[in-house]
């Protein structure tokens, strides 16, 4: 099955070897995204409420250059360094995804790249 990968300027370059997201057979896999700002590749100040602002937005960002949005993901995982962060990151996370929201898995890892406080990826369709 062919592959497409899709690249935003209006989110941060990958950190490693790996593409923000795939389309393939009508699915579009976004990488997890952290809270770096675009402009400046850095990670965002603030705690987590300001952080899960910045990655939902740079996954809509990927999901925009797909000519998808929100709507389309019907599957979320997030990463939480800690999981007393769970209520002020669904807080935020519920004002994206609104009253359908996907499915999700919500897990706490023992470490996120550059010491973020959540990392989350989607997968979303057409």
């Amino acid at each position: 099955m062919p592959k497409k990968h899709i690249q935003s300027k209006d989110a941060p370059e990958p950190i490693g070897p790996y593409s923000q997201a795939v389309i393939s057979g009508g699915l579009v896999f976004c990488s997890g995204q952290i809270a770096l700002d675009p402009a400046t590749n850095q990670v965002v100040a603030g705690d987590v409420d300001a952080q899960t602002e910045r990655v939902l937005k740079n996954l809509i960002a990927i999901l925009k250059e797909a000519k998808m949005g929100p709507e389309n993901v019907v599957k979320t995982t997030v990463f939480l360094a800690d999981m007393a962060d769970f209520p002020k990151m669904n807080e935020v996370y519920a004002r994206y995804f609104g009253k359908q929201p996907p499915a999700r898995s919500t897990v706490q890892a023992a470490a996120l790249p550059k010491g973020v406080k959540v990392e989350i990826d989607v997968i979303a369709a057409y």
